[in-house]
């Protein structure tokens, strides 16, 4: 019995070395293998790279553990596997270490400690305000299947159916929702946030200089139907840059509010220069969504790509066509397009003046 017990520790202590060295080496490719790979788009913000530290410091955590429980499922598999004739017998008592268990129970405790503390560390620095005080505030509305951005540019407010931001600048987004919930994510940037009916949540971004460019925006939470097409650009402008294209819109939205465009309701059909103003930025006060936010149209520069182009889709239509599909969206639907993407409530939104100066626009200009 002596000898057997002597023999059966040596074969213990043997096995728990191979489970070390294997577990190691095993750790050590993964870790190498989990940090080499590129899991995510350019950086192109302050807060990416903490955010990209984080992951990787949840990698070099988490590899470890999966490996250690792994190796020891599989010798354990290996050693205490039923043997042929074995069938019937129990297998032998087995008694409880409690230095073991205290062991087991404190490492992951300490350990999943350490990683929360690092992660609220981390939240509260990219939540921190920029140092100098001074930030844009966008507010991004989600409707199903598109996003908004209102601005408050040289005490003018207008919107807009694409994002534009000024590189090297922080920008904080107040973000909503129309009718159910959403989630605003640019992965450029990494952040992202739900937009929950009836409630505003924000976050903010330190757009970094080399950024300029396009950038991706999608909604990251099932929304309906629509819920693949719902994607749009984040333009990175230089400040120089920004300011004119800002300039440009303010100028823009200033007649509009006034002269019964985008800005209120139409008793009569309204001019070209109001329909195409409804097209690219909407009517916020009655929650009509911008026409541009969806849809491709050269005359009005949108670059939509959610529903049919309306260069090709409209053109030669007479405008009563265009009417009925503005406000009966799914009586029609183009082919490889599904019903239920296009809102059905510009009928609501929407003066007859304003749909009626709409359709008669897209008439003229759609394919020309």
């Amino acid at each position: 019995m002596e000898r057997g017990d002597t023999t059966t520790r040596g074969r213990g202590r043997r096995g728990v070395m191979q489970m070390v060295v294997i577990g190691v080496i095993a750790s050590a490719l993964g870790i190498a293998l989990g940090l080499a790979i590129n899991w995510f788009p350019a950086a192109d913000s302050t807060q990416a790279d903490k955010i990209d530290t984080l992951w990787d410091v949840l990698v070099i955590a988490s590899v470890p553990v999966f490996v250690l429980v792994s190796v020891v499922i599989i010798f354990a598999v290996i050693d205490f596997r039923m043997r042929p004739g074995e069938e019937h017998l129990d297998g032998p008592p087995i008694h409880g270490n409690t230095r073991l268990e205290v062991i087991w129970t404190a490492i992951p405790a300490l350990l999943i400690l350490g990683l929360c503390t690092y992660a609220y560390v981390v939240l509260t620095d990219i939540e921190d305000a920029p140092a100098s005080g001074q930030e844009r505030r966008v507010v991004v509305t989600g409707q199903q299947f598109t996003w908004t951005f209102a601005y408050a540019e040289g005490g003018r407010r207008f919107s807009s159916s694409q994002l534009y931001l000024p590189a090297g600048e922080s920008v904080k987004f107040v973000v909503r929702s129309k009718d159910v919930i959403h989630d605003f994510w640019i992965p450029d940037f990494r952040m992202k946030i739900d937009a929950v009916p009836g409630i505003d949540t924000t976050y903010r971004v330190g757009v970094v200089p080399r950024a300029v460019g396009d950038h991706d925006i999608v909604c990251a939470e099932l929304c309906g139907l629509g819920h693949a097409y719902m994607r749009q650009t984040a333009h990175v402008l230089s400040p120089a840059d920004f300011r004119a294209w800002a300039a440009r819109q303010g100028r823009a939205a200033t007649p509009a509010a006034g002269a019964g465009g985008a800005g209120q309701q139409a008793s009569g059909p309204i001019s070209a220069d109001q329909a195409k103003e409804l097209f690219v930025a909407g009517n916020q006060q009655t929650g009509a969504t911008a026409c541009g936010a969806c849809h491709t149209l050269s005359a009005a520069g949108t670059t939509g790509t959610t529903g049919p182009n309306l260069d090709e889709g409209v053109a030669d239509a007479p405008a009563a066509e265009i009417k009925t599909s503005i406000v009966k969206p799914d009586a029609e639907i183009t082919q490889r397009y599904a019903k239920g993407i296009m809102p059905s409530n510009f009928g609501q939104t929407l003066s007859a003046g304003q749909v009626d100066g709409l359709a008669k626009w897209l008439e003229e200009v759609a394919g020309k």
